[in-house]
């Protein structure tokens, strides 16, 4: 199995330019800090935590930076409309977009620098492409000129021309060509003292697209291994990027590219005006973060994420396809329990093998065709799609094996069946490992004190539990015998109108919410 990654700029997949053991770079577009995070900021992050997780599994050693925007115009106009400051309002939003990451289990990034923090290095790199006649002095801005660039588009494979024609560019009668961008922009009457840097041509602040390129060769070197983020971003920033750093280098800027698909909501946008924007703050008292990133991570990275058709939280709280993929998460979480009960252990102490390189035997030849397609999946693009397939599949297998062979039954459990069936769940495990999914079981209580919610819930399942022996042990034309059952019946369905699930097994009944 070779590792295989489509490049926006070659467009075809090709095999990884770095061997195991080595070291990778990976660059990602962060955030412009003026708002809090919704759940299109999390996508890219959770894509790319996975192709880290899976880089490393590998035995590449990896070092993942995304940037933080906290100078831009969009948090001027921002911290204007709330009557703050630029700094206080990017510290408050950047913490925000942290403890997203968090509750996404987002864990891979080894780098979060601000762009107001390499100033000096923007700077530096302007110099060098006025030097190379790839930038020009209008004022008190700096552009650059995208003429002195052979060939500038590349990247979105369209000439300047195009380009400039369906696209948002910013319109300055300082400019010598239509689609030449800023580098340094001069402070404008009225603006906050905050935003405004010292530098050759006056004071003013850096453009977007220069603060990736210093930032991502500061820290990363000049040419990357992997530069990732947004199809949106495609152009204007990311051909910008690669063109002003490939100019004042004179080396490749990055070996690969990888945009991820864009979020959308059936035929409406995610749009403020529209009242339908899904902070994640307001969506994790619905859902999880871990599955928000089961969503996420159940399309392939390359394509658009639907959240179904939706109006906004007023319409109903959860979009419908995310409430769909609920269902489905729901049932590895089952699973989870399931082999809790089974073993007496937690999922999370389950030791599996942390890298691919380890060797491994299987005792059912399942696992194995399980393991090889896994891999070949990951290694075919990173198609976490198709290893959320998988991950179903091993499950239904697994549950069918511990029905067929009564596990959860200790008087008939098996000691050398119950080592495949965990075998199983290791491989589960290592899977959802990659996936960055904890799959962590937590109890959920009606309300009240815990511990008399639970012994009434404990209480009401001992009368279920008599009612039912009774029932079982009496005579076929008892007339109490259809009655009992009628009993544990509507018991089962007036604690499912209250959201309690029962599940009745060999060992007993146990119940949840949800």
């Amino acid at each position: 199995m070779t590792l295989q990654v489509y490049s926006t700029l070659s467009r075809k997949k090709e095999p990884f330019h770095k061997k195991p053991g080595e070291a990778v770079s990976m660059y990602v577009c962060g955030p412009t800090v003026y708002k809090p995070s919704h759940i299109g900021h999390m996508v890219g992050p959770v894509i790319f935590d996975t192709v880290k997780r899976y880089l490393s599994y590998l035995g590449y050693r990896v070092t993942w930076v995304v940037n933080i925007t906290d100078v831009d115009d969009k948090l001027i106009l921002r911290a204007k409309e709330l009557g703050t400051t630029v700094p206080e309002l990017s510290r408050k939003m950047t913490q925000d977009y942290f403890d997203c990451l968090k509750q996404l289990n987002i864990t891979g990034i080894d780098k979060f620098p601000l762009a107001t923090d390499h100033i000096s290095g923007m700077i530096e790199m302007i110099d060098k492409l006025i030097a190379k006649k790839h930038a020009y002095v209008a004022g008190s801005d700096v552009y650059f000129d995208v003429s002195a660039d052979a060939d500038y588009g590349k990247l979105c494979n369209r000439d300047p021309d195009a380009l400039e024609a369906g696209s948002r560019i910013e319109v300055s009668e300082k400019k010598r060509n239509p689609g030449d961008f800023a580098l340094w922009k001069g402070a404008k009457p009225g603006e906050p003292i905050e935003v405004q840097f010292d530098s050759p041509w006056g004071k003013g602040r850096p453009g977007w697209h220069i603060e990736c390129s210093a930032m991502s060769s500061k820290l990363l070197g000049d040419t990357l291994d992997i530069h990732g983020g947004g199809l949106d971003l495609q152009f204007p920033h990311h051909e910008n990027e690669l063109a002003q750093s490939e100019s004042a280098t004179g080396k490749e800027f990055a070996k690969i590219w990888m945009h991820n698909g864009l979020l959308r909501m059936g035929k409406t946008k995610m749009a403020g005006s529209l009242g339908n924007v899904w902070n994640i703050a307001d969506a994790l008292k619905q859902v999880s973060g871990d599955l928000m990133r089961f969503f996420i991570l159940s399309t392939h990275y390359r394509s658009p994420i639907d959240l179904g058709d939706w109006e906004g939280p007023k319409s109903r709280p959860i979009p419908p396809n995310v409430e769909a993929s609920k269902t489905a998460f729901d049932s590895l979480l089952r699973f989870v329990e399931r082999f809790e009960r089974i073993s007496g252990q937690k999922f999370v102490d389950v030791p599996t093998h942390a890298t691919a390189s380890e060797k491994r035997t299987f005792l059912e030849p399942q696992h194995g065709e399980f393991y090889t397609r896994f891999r070949e999946l990951m290694d075919d693009d990173f198609n976490t799609g198709g290893v959320v397939g998988v991950l179903f599949e091993l499950v239904t297998s697994a549950n069918k094996y511990a029905d067929d062979n009564k596990l959860e039954d200790p008087k008939h459990r098996d000691a050398l069946k119950l080592l495949s069936f965990l075998e199983a769940v290791k491989l589960f495990k290592e899977i959802t490992a990659i996936l960055g999914l904890t799959l962590e079981v937590k109890a959920v209580t009606l309300g009240g004190g815990d511990q008399l919610v639970a012994g009434l819930m404990q209480l009401l399942l001992d009368l279920r539990a008599n009612l039912r022996t009774e029932a079982k042990t009496a005579a076929k034309d008892n007339p109490l015998k259809k009655a009992m059952f009628d009993q544990t019946d509507l018991i089962r369905a007036r604690l499912a109108e209250l959201g309690v699930t029962l599940e009745d097994r060999p060992g007993g009944t146990s119940w949840r919410v949800g």
